[in-house]
């Protein structure tokens, strides 16, 4: 008689490239699903257009070849709507990706979905500093060309193939990565909406407000380390003196987020949903 043997097939373990795809798939699907992602978007485009608009007038309205009111250069008057109507609210849909979920009692099944949790916050890392980036570069832009046409009559406006111009809109399209990706960390390790917003505007501005106000030359020794004082490096053809280099106030954006999604990642994998 012959004994038919059989034998359990061996389960398929997805690759790891396979993984993460589904992980990032799994984000986007989650941030374009909601509509208030892109009702939140655009306007908060519309009114950086806007805002940008008055701005650029009221410059160009000081008078011809005179310096730029408050000592702004025209990069760095290119952004002013900018830093505050783009900034802010995309940072708040970022760090909603997990607040949102944490209110709601949804993180629950995305850890049931996604269990390795560093894997889950670098797959929401991708989604958001990728959608952010995106954003702002495409409003750095925008708010430069605009700003720069109404500045052409009277303060000589500067096109993107004078030197470093280039460069500095880039940088500017980078600072709301930036914003996006520290507010998105402060969101997972703070896990509640309102004091995540506190946080995210104490570190992206109120640091930089006191610096301000404290005398020399703690105001630049300490300042050069904030989120507004590196990007106003960035951003600006003539940087000032005193503070980080360009090309250093660039890491100071970019350590940021980097140290925020560690922090964030050491807490998560260690306390509950």
């Amino acid at each position: 008689m012959t004994t038919v043997q059989f034998r359990a097939a061996e389960a398929q373990v997805p690759s790891l490239a396979t993984r993460a795809r589904d992980v990032v798939a799994f984000e986007w699907t989650k941030l374009r699903s909601i509509r208030s992602t892109y009702i939140t978007v655009l306007i908060a485009a519309a009114v950086t257009i806007g805002a940008t608009v008055i701005v650029g007038h009221a410059f160009a309205s000081a008078g011809a070849h005179k310096p730029l009111p408050g000592g702004f250069s025209t990069t760095v008057a290119s952004f002013l709507a900018y830093a505050e109507y783009t900034v802010i609210p995309v940072s708040v849909l970022a760090l909603l990706q997990f607040t949102s979920e944490y209110g709601t009692g949804l993180i629950r099944t995305t850890f049931a979905a996604v269990p390795r949790r560093w894997a889950l916050l670098a797959g929401k890392a991708v989604v958001v500093g990728v959608a952010a980036l995106a954003i702002g570069e495409v409003l750095a832009f925008a708010c430069f060309a605009i700003v720069q046409a109404l500045l052409s009559g009277s303060h000589g406006g500067l096109s993107l193939a004078h030197p470093g111009v280039i460069g500095a809109v880039l940088a500017g399209g980078f600072v709301l990565c930036a914003c996006a990706l520290t507010a998105l960390a402060l969101g997972a390790i703070i896990r509640h909406t309102a004091g995540a917003i506190t946080a995210a505007l104490v570190i992206m501005y109120l640091v930089a407000g006191l610096c301000m106000v404290l005398p020399s030359p703690w105001k630049d020794d300490i300042g050069r380390f904030t989120m507004a004082f590196a990007a106003s490096q960035v951003i600006a053809l003539h940087p000032q003196a005193g503070l980080f280099s360009p090309a250093a106030s660039m890491l100071v954006l970019a350590a940021w987020p980097a140290v925020a999604l560690l922090i964030a990642g050491i807490v998560i994998s260690r306390r509950d949903a």
